[in-house]
């Protein structure tokens, strides 16, 4: 008697699902820190599936040492998780995101008609006659295209020039050292990145706030105008930033504050220089910081964008995240990420080996992935 043929071709029509399910790998059940750290409501998104990006920052060990990770959508923090000794009230060294601070700042001077973006800055060193320098602009230093010599992140670390400014010869005056370099190449010609650019820049900004001021005067009059046009109405109120011995912020690398206060100073930025409904800045000053620079597209005005690099390597995550993404970023690993578009701010704060780095903005990248 000959089966029915029915009855054969239906188990055999059930194999490759059933191999199929037996091959799909199975998520790892989330650790309750993991879930915890995220509301359950996130949106959009899913939250088991913002947990485990989230956890994996953490608990990966090519990502280094994650401390703390917020992610705001709408202004509204919808996850929050701390490395163990780190909480809401650790404040967080900046390193180069204190970078971002400074180019706000000057963005104010700017505004208040007290600095001129295509003018000569107002050093005196480099006005004497001719001097090739008296040629940088505001907006060259601000876009990392001054021209002066600057080894940054050499090896070894004591010939960086921003080592020798941070910690060795510069140290008591480190705007005296940065504006003491000769030019290496025609003022605008070459993206160089250096945080010793950034210390001028606070330099610039105590000079015009108290001019021929003494080193107290001149902390005093910086602090108190970052206070009041920047970090209280922002709500910073954590934020502090360093200075050297000769009253220059360290404008470059060296500002405290808490997660949840760079998450304020990334939704500042998502709503182009805004904060509470009252415009703090130009909405057009925020563009001339997210505008590519000419001489390299990944980098604006003291602020990282996320677009393929003109030379060497992407700092971010171009062709993954949003074109309009970008990026306050501090050594080993710190980041505040701003979209516009996806109505999103990530921070990221922990100890990461530079050549690990590409680790964590893969990472990243699949958090901002998981919103559209």
């Amino acid at each position: 008697m000959i089966p029915n043929r029915r009855f054969l071709i239906a188990p055999l029509a059930l194999v490759p699902a059933l191999i199929a399910c037996q091959s799909a790998p199975v998520a790892p059940p989330l650790a309750p820190q993991a879930q915890a750290a995220v509301v359950a409501d996130p949106g959009t998104t899913s939250r088991a599936d913002l947990a485990r990006s989230i956890d994996a920052l953490f608990t990966a060990p090519e990502a280094g040492e994650t401390r703390a990770l917020l992610v705001w959508r709408d202004g509204r923090p919808i996850a929050e998780r701390y490395g163990p000794g780190y909480d809401r009230n650790t404040r967080f060294i900046s390193w180069s995101m204190a970078k971002s601070v400074t180019g706000v700042l000057i963005g104010m001077l700017v505004s208040d008609g007290r600095l001129r973006l295509d003018d000569s800055v107002p050093i005196p060193l480099w006005q004497r006659p001719g001097d090739p320098r008296g040629e940088i602009t505001l907006r060259q230093l601000l876009q990392m295209r001054s021209g002066l010599h600057h080894v940054e992140a050499g090896d070894p670390p004591y010939d960086s020039d921003e080592v020798r400014m941070l910690f060795l010869d510069g140290r008591d005056d480190m705007a005296r050292y940065a504006e003491a370099q000769p030019l290496q190449y025609d003022a605008g010609r070459k993206w160089v990145y250096s945080t010793n650019t950034s210390v001028i820049l606070a330099d610039l900004a105590a000079r015009v706030l108290a001019p021929g001021g003494n080193p107290e005067m001149r902390r005093r009059a910086v602090l108190d105008y970052l206070h009041t046009r920047l970090f209280d109405p922002v709500g910073m109120r954590s934020a502090t930033p360093e200075f050297d011995a000769a009253g220059t912020m360290i404008g470059g690398s060296a500002i405290h504050a808490t997660a949840r206060d760079w998450a304020l100073f990334g939704e500042f930025l998502r709503h182009r220089g805004a904060a509470g409904g009252v415009q703090l800045v130009p909405r057009q000053w925020i563009d001339f910081m997210t505008t590519p620079s000419p001489r390299e597209a990944q980098y604006g005005a003291q602020i990282w964008l996320n677009r393929k690099a003109t030379v060497g390597d992407a700092s971010l995550f171009p062709g993954r995240g949003p074109a309009d993404l970008f990026a306050c970023e501090g050594h080993l690993g710190q980041y505040v990420l701003v979209s516009p578009s996806r109505r999103l701010v990530v921070v990221r704060l922990g100890m990461t080996p530079e050549d690990h780095l590409d680790k964590v903005t893969s990472k990243l990248g699949d958090i901002v992935g998981l919103f559209r």
